[in-house]
């Protein structure tokens, strides 16, 4: 199993495949909106930005598993997306990170990635970086910040 082989549907009800993304760099984060660390949401729309055009991409899925803290429906976590943090990068329906119910793409990276004590994500804002085959080459805590990332970002980007 690779990455490519997953799909997800998008927050507008599209089923996506993973492999529209095969040669970019991705960064894969379960978001949240009502989360201390929603404004990451900031960080994130600019290393977007930044990168977009170098083949780059970020992709998020809000959870709301860590303390209810998405409840809303896709709708309305889209328009919170937009409204407060200009998010322009792909969003995706809401899902579970881990449990019975994970959504088989965060298996995979959990398992790919594991994390401190085990493979559990532990809180919203997980982030996983991907290269462009498809590996995940790397991933950080909820309280790293979007612009730390960016030296591992440009590094993949240049191989």
């Amino acid at each position: 199993m690779n990455l490519y082989e997953f799909s997800a549907t998008t927050i507008t009800g599209e089923e996506k495949s993973l492999e529209d993304y095969k040669g970019y760099v991705m960064l894969i984060v379960n978001t949240a909106s009502k989360c201390g660390f929603t404004p990451q949401f900031d960080g994130l729309q600019q290393l977007y930005e930044e990168y977009k055009d170098q083949g780059f991409v970020i992709l998020g899925f809000p959870c709301n598993q860590f303390n209810n803290q998405d409840p809303g429906t896709d709708e309305e976590i889209e328009s919170f997306c937009k409204l407060n943090y200009g998010v322009t990068f792909p969003m995706f329906q809401k899902v579970d990170v881990k449990g019975d119910h994970a959504h088989p793409l965060f298996n995979y990276l959990t398992n790919e990635a594991k994390g401190l004590l085990n493979k559990d994500i532990k809180w919203n804002f997980t982030k996983f970086l991907v290269d462009k085959n498809g590996e995940v080459v790397d991933r950080f805590a909820p309280q790293t910040k979007p612009e730390s990332i960016r030296p591992k970002i440009e590094s993949e980007l240049n191989k």
